[in-house]
């Protein structure tokens, strides 16, 4: 039944109507007696027979008159008649708060503090004062608490509310209500709204008390985080994230108090044996004599008496103590299945993560966001972006161009980065960065609270700087007798005295140390691909793909234990200047992952179609084929353990045979003149490094010697002059990647073939050997160009805007290359003693696997048949790295399992 406006219920006129609950319709009303306004909740007809409703309305009459507090709306009286229509009423009247609810407020968003807490205070009060009667709300939710228009609180609707010694009935007038027609279900007779329902009421067991304090705790987790603590779009999914996960603690702002933290942690435990018992305790947190403990502030700004100090002392133990008995909750009693959260947090789709300095994108140490370098697809300058947890949009840092490897302060306030050759410091919160000091690059840094940067330069030692800046000194000395290049990835230990460190070698793998600021030490800890972190008891570290925790005694600086698997396929840009995971104080971990994704073979016509496909599906690169075209190497990784190793692939058989069994990354490769053997570039002791083996599977692996603090990807083996050609890294060199020749018989020196200032790579020799061509971003960007060798002589340039992975046609007369995933064949003539490029034709587009896979450097993507009319291209829906997303982790030593 609706009550038309101007209807009389006895002496109320009707205005009005505000809403409708499970238990009745709600109207504002005008006394015509008294002359004020009232609200009026009317039983609907439907349930006028109903003994059990009838039955509960008026038990919420007797429970409102009971009730007689300030934030608790009165009830003046019941009423039960004829309306002046004639229709037959029971109605509840009540105090008519004139303003909002809490719900509206909550849609505009999340509460500042000086708001939220004096209003969870009045909200505690209210069902302290209804405890203290022996009433239980159950029904406590934003919707029914009301805001006056001078700022107090009312707690609205008892009409779930028990009195003390009723016994908890099964029926449906003895449940919740759904207020929201999107909430209906048909569970039973487990019918509240389940976003505030305790894990006891959502089982469908007796209420007490305690559920009310579940109930404070979400709403007073919305309150401060504007979302739910428990929210979904069906009931089910509600009531099964209520018994089995926690609150994104995340998404609390970092000015909560540590207190009101705990008093949540407390109110939201699952088992009420753990939760707050009573709400006086957060009553008495809440209360304004305690304003300095939710400040956190410990002064107090005048002279006190003896007895204001003394009261003063008593209520700041009492607080504490209460404090320290919540988190005695969670401290001395087992919690079970407390759950780990994890996400994926990603660029705005028009933008992509910078692979190459990402630091597992860097948590700040308070655990509520992470930095990222993050570059336009379009083209443009990197910046850095910081992502909050609790919302979806990135904040880019102006003045960050060009901006690598991040870092924070541990006040999560500032962030150290490298840009244009200095080491900078900018404000998250606004304004320009500053300078430091020079750094010629960066290979990880770590600040402590006393305002001491600790950095690499990127290869030799680490350096020590004054956080507001100055001139920096060197930290640690490399040892000559391991071959040391270089110390990086620093990260302080919680004393902010002692720091980790991973010194990069080439006779041995890398090793992380414990080094000081106050005294010469170096004590090993741990082996480590990359380097290590500190956090939450553990050491953190990579190795082959595989994220590891052991546990670590800061004081003693030894670790324990076996290593336990935390994640896998993680990206491991191996001995270089970046980390790809990073930690919080908080349990929060940060990883970049590399999600190893099948990509699939096949042989396609100079126009794209697919004539047939070879072999199948899996995560391969580095694609070489034979010199007759009978057969192609390939890398490909083994998941079973996380490492790659070269395969051949016969055509004619359609089998697949290992060549590489060494522990240890195997990626690029090329064949002799008569396919009998292949050299390759592998990682077998830190660095990758060349070797030889037959093709037949016999013998064993020949190294073809090494190179001091540099990788070395192979990229062709002339079949004229047996000489082969490596590109190296650049962790060394002044000069980038630089292009060196190696001969394969008589003196094995390796020569330098093309070192300039700019970046040159993937270096293949034409068929006669008189040429080769190679990819240079001396312009500014990759382009493809031609040079004699063994030179001297000019350049020829032969790709336009832009070229990578030049492969030639078996006859010289065509070089092919792509450009963002376009097969393009440039016309050439190599004949003669000067080298002619002509025209430049487009063939076809295909989803070609990136080059450059996960940090390592080469590992070509296509190769084309003797003839030039057919082409091998590896194709498939892989992932980019530079467009994975970070992996966000909460409590992430639940994850732990020691199978590694």
């Amino acid at each position: 039944m609706v009550v038309a406006p101007g209807t009389r219920i006895g002496v109320y006129q009707i205005q009005l109507r505000l809403g409708a609950g499970g238990m009745g319709e709600v109207y504002r009303a005008h006394d015509t007696k008294l002359g004020r306004d009232v609200a009026i909740k009317i039983l609907p007809d439907e349930f006028a027979d109903d003994p059990e409703r009838v039955a509960r309305f008026q038990r919420e009459a007797q429970v409102l008159a009971a009730l007689n507090h300030p934030h608790i709306a009165q009830l003046y009286g019941f009423q039960e008649g004829p309306t002046d229509a004639g229709h037959h009423v029971r109605a509840l009247v009540m105090e008519f708060v004139d303003g909002s609810t809490l719900a509206d407020r909550i849609v505009h968003g999340p509460l500042p503090m000086n708001e939220a807490l004096p209003m969870a205070r009045q909200i505690a009060d209210a069902l302290h004062a209804a405890h203290d009667k022996g009433i239980t709300h159950r029904d406590l939710k934003p919707a029914n608490i009301a805001l006056t228009l001078d700022g107090h609180v009312k707690v609205l609707d008892f009409g779930l509310a028990k009195p003390a010694g009723k016994n908890e009935g099964s029926s449906v007038s003895e449940s919740p209500t759904i207020t929201s027609p999107a909430m209906m279900t048909n569970v039973g007779t487990i019918l509240g709204t389940a976003a505030y329902m305790s894990p006891e009421q959502a089982k469908g067991r007796a209420a007490d008390k305690r559920s009310d304090v579940w109930a404070f705790g979400c709403v007073l987790y919305e309150m401060l985080t504007g979302s739910r603590a428990f929210a979904s779009d069906n009931v089910q999914e509600t009531l099964a994230l209520v018994l089995t996960k926690e609150p994104v603690w995340l998404a609390l702002p970092s000015e909560v108090p540590p207190v009101v933290r705990t008093l949540l942690e407390g109110c939201l435990a699952k088992d009420p044996r753990k939760r707050v018992a009573d709400i006086s305790v957060a009553e008495f947190l809440l209360a304004e004599r305690n304003a300095g403990l939710l400040s956190g502030q410990a002064s107090i700004g005048r002279s006190l008496t003896r007895r204001e100090r003394l009261a003063w002392a008593a209520g700041l133990a009492a607080a504490a103590s209460v404090a320290a008995a919540l988190a005695g909750i969670h401290l001395f009693e087992p919690v079970v299945d407390v759950p780990s959260l994890r996400f994926s947090v990603a660029p705005p789709t028009d933008e992509s993560v910078l692979a190459g300095g990402v630091n597992g994108g860097a948590v700040s140490p308070d655990g509520r966001r992470v930095v990222l370098p993050v570059a336009p697809r379009a083209g443009g300058p990197v910046r850095l972006a910081i992502r909050a947890f609790d919302t979806d949009s990135f904040q880019e840092l102006p003045g960050t161009d060009g901006a690598n490897s991040p870092f924070w302060a541990p006040d999560s306030r500032f962030i150290g980065f490298l840009a244009e050759g200095k080491l900078k410091r900018i404000d998250v919160a606004g304004g320009p960065p500053q300078v430091v000091c020079d750094a010629s690059g960066l290979g990880g840094g770590t600040w402590n609270r006393e305002s001491v940067i600790v950095f690499s330069g990127g290869s030799g030692p680490l350096f020590r700087v004054d956080a507001d800046g100055g001139m920096p000194t060197p930290l640690t000395k490399l040892d000559g007798k391991r071959h040391e290049t270089a110390h990086r990835h620093p990260w302080f230990l919680p004393d902010g005295r002692h720091f980790l460190y991973a010194a990069t070698a080439t006779s041995t793998d890398t090793t992380v140390y414990v080094g000081s600021l106050d005294q010469e030490m170096k004590v090993p800890v741990v082996q480590s691909d990359t380097g290590a972190i500190f956090a939450e008891g553990y050491l953190l570290f990579v190795r082959q793909d595989t994220l590891l925790a052991q546990p670590f005694d800061p004081s003693s600086l030894k670790t324990s234990g076996e290593p336990a698997v935390v994640a896998q396929n993680i990206s491991n840009t191996r001995n270089t200047a970046t980390a790809s995971f990073s930690a919080a104080d908080k349990g929060v971990l940060s990883y970049w992952a590399i999600s190893h994704m099948p990509t699939q073979l096949a042989w396609v016509d100079r126009t794209g179609t697919v004539l047939e496909t070879v072999g199948q599906p899996s995560d391969q690169t580095g694609l070489e084929l034979s010199p007759d075209g009978e057969r192609v190497a390939l890398s490909i990784y083994d998941s079973s353990r996380h490492t790659r190793d070269i395969w051949l692939h016969d055509f004619a058989r359609g089998v697949r045979t290992r060549v590489s069994f060494t522990a240890g990354d195997g990626w690029t490769s090329s064949w002799s003149a008569n396919g009998d053997r292949i050299a390759f570039s592998a990682r077998r002791t830190g660095l990758l490094d060349l070797y030889r083996k037959a093709t037949n599977g016999g013998g064993a692996e020949e190294e073809l010697g090494k190179e001091v603090g540099n990788n070395r990807y192979v990229t062709s083996w002339s079949t004229a002059l047996n000489v082969l050609l490596y590109h190296t890294g650049r962790s060394r060199s002044e000069t980038g990647n630089d292009i060196w020749s190696l001969p394969m018989s008589g003196d094995p020196t390796p020569r330098p073939f093309l070192q300039a200032s700019a970046n040159e790579q993937y270096g293949k020799f034409s068929p006669d050997g008189r040429w080769v061509a190679f990819t240079s971003d001396e312009s500014g960007r990759e382009e493809v160009y031609v040079v004699p060798f063994p030179g001297p002589g000019g350049r020829s340039l032969i790709s336009t805007e832009g070229g990578t992975s030049p492969r030639w046609r078996q006859d010289g007369s065509e070089i092919f290359y792509l450009k963002r995933g376009t097969l393009m064949a440039a016309a050439v003539n190599g004949q003669g003693s000067v080298f002619q490029a002509g025209t430049v034709a487009r063939l076809f587009e295909a989803s070609f696997r990136t080059e450059g896979y996960q940090g390592y450097g080469t590992g070509s993507v296509y190769d084309v048949a003797p003839d030039g009319q057919r082409f091998l291209i590896n194709v498939g829906a892989t992932v980019e790295p530079a467009q994975t997303p970070i992996t966000i982790v909460t409590n992430w030593t639940s994850l732990l399992r020691a199978d590694y």
